[in-house]
């Protein structure tokens, strides 16, 4: 199978920029020949490449920043599976941090829609909560 890279980026739902982006990063390699310097000439790419770059869409899903993708790549050839799950747990301690300021958020926004939907007079404590937050960040 070969792909040329609008082929491959349609493949994993990205554009063709992302491929180029991840590509500069060395997250994916760049396939055109080196006799013409890798600056011109059609890439072409393979299987080995569709599974990459879903990968790395998959990693970005979970959460993790190129960086980190860029070293679970490498230890998926290391086998260093303890390093994997110090970096997933540590992902998971993220996520969970997350998922409770959006549950808070979610609480307080649904507290002030309540509160606005019980009067129609006075400031709509909605658009007064953020003044009230935009005016203590300045």
């Amino acid at each position: 199978m070969a792909l040329t890279i609008s082929e491959l980026a349609r493949s994993s739902g990205v554009g063709v920029e992302t491929v180029r982006f991840y590509q500069r990063k060395g997250l994916l390699f760049d396939p055109r020949p080196a006799a013409t310097g890798g600056a011109r000439g059609q890439r072409h790419y393979g299987e080995g490449d569709v599974k990459r770059l879903r990968f790395i869409r998959s990693a970005k899903a979970a959460g993790f920043i190129l960086d980190e993708i860029a070293e679970l790549i490498s230890l998926d050839h290391t086998g260093d599976r303890p390093r994997a799950r110090e970096m997933a747990r540590l992902r998971l301690l993220a996520l969970d941090r997350e998922i409770a300021q959006l549950e808070t958020a979610r609480r307080s926004l649904r507290r002030l829609a309540r509160e606005c939907a019980g009067s129609d007079e006075g400031p709509c404590p909605i658009l007064e909560s953020f003044e009230d937050a935009s005016s203590s960040r300045t």
